[in-house]
């Protein structure tokens, strides 16, 4: 057995799409109807199918997971992040770790949060 995806819930299929092409770089590879298969594993969600399937209202921003990305280029990553059309919201600022790693934490548009890190 593998893991195959990691499906998160939106309430804006479009915003999503565009959010994670934008600063992570993810293309659509399929699109039906509110099920939207990205690269890298990533499926987004309608809110309203997945309240359907689940037959329970969606609980956004409940910090109960997190997509973690590594970036190279953090600085850069960040800069791009602050720039964001839409104002991202932050959990911790860029930091570094005793370790050497650099982090940072937010939130997508709708609540689901994100940890880009280096690979150190």
């Amino acid at each position: 057995m593998r893991l195959k995806n990691v499906l998160i819930v939106t309430e804006d299929t479009e915003r999503s799409k565009k959010f994670y092409k934008d600063l992570f770089g993810l293309e659509v590879i399929s699109d039906k109807n509110g099920n939207i298969i990205l690269t890298e594993g990533l499926v987004l969600q309608d809110k309203n199918i997945w309240e359907s399937v689940v037959g329970a209202e969606v609980v956004f921003q409940n910090n109960a997971s997190e997509l973690y990305f590594e970036e190279r280029n953090i600085e850069e990553f960040v800069r791009k992040l602050d720039n964001y059309e839409n104002p991202v919201v932050y959990v911790n600022k860029l930091t570094q770790h005793s370790w050497g790693q650099k982090v940072v934490r937010f939130y997508d548009p709708d609540g689901n949060l994100i940890e880009v890190g280096t690979s150190e």
